[in-house]
């Protein structure tokens, strides 16, 4: 039986797949063991970048092959701007943060190549390319979510479980599933997406990276 081409990515790119899933930060989260301070940092900055998301999926849309794929990306936009933010705000309420404190956090430097990425790569590449950055986000926060699950039996903090419930969904799930189906109905080669689905897992793993140092610029 043949390989979809989203999982084929997955299978060649397996050691930076459980880097990632494995992170540190993501195992003390799900275990409730994460020192406070440093999920604010990430909160904080994974606001800024679903900012930039929206942004994204906004280009790729209008580049989309056809009207249905248009249609497609526009309500995955619209679904960040409206489930994933509305999710945060309340995130950010249960840690007496408002909206105004995150939009003047500076984003760290990680996450600022990790947005400039994916903004060149919607503007400079075609529709599959750009879908294809993106999706390395969306599908390692479900694959953390079901191979971490089992930690929230013994979790006691209620805004890491609340977090986590928004991965475990099955509305988030179909998600996923969405964009895979998209990518693998492209006709296009592993040879032509994999660089960018490489690069964005990679930003993923420094992404956890800086939030578990919670970096900062130096000067």
């Amino acid at each position: 039986m043949s390989t979809n081409l989203s999982d084929l990515l997955r299978i060649r790119l397996k050691d930076l797949w459980d880097r990632d899933i494995n992170h540190p930060f993501v195992i003390e989260l799900y275990s409730g063991v994460l020192p406070p301070n440093k999920f604010r940092y990430y909160l904080m900055q994974d606001y800024n970048y679903l900012v930039m998301m929206a942004k994204t999926l906004g280009i790729l849309a209008a580049k989309a092959p056809t009207l249905e794929l248009t249609k497609l990306t526009l309500e995955l936009a619209y679904g960040t701007v409206t489930g994933e933010m509305e999710n945060y705000r309340r995130l950010l309420s249960m840690l007496d943060l408002t909206i105004d404190d995150v939009v003047r956090v500076r984003p760290n430097p990680v996450n600022t190549a990790y947005m400039n990425y994916l903004l060149a790569t919607a503007y400079q590449g075609d529709f599959y390319i750009g879908l294809t950055a993106i999706i390395t986000c969306f599908w390692t926060y479900l694959d953390i979510a079901e191979v971490h699950k089992g930690k929230l039996a013994s979790n006691r903090v209620e805004v890491y479980r609340a977090w986590a419930s928004t991965y475990l969904s099955d509305q988030y799930r179909d998600l996923v599933y969405l964009v895979k189906r998209i990518i693998d109905a492209s006709g296009r080669s592993p040879e032509d997406l994999q660089p960018y689905f490489e690069l964005a897992l990679r930003y993923e793993i420094m992404f956890w990276e800086a939030s578990y140092r919670m970096e900062e610029w130096t000067s």
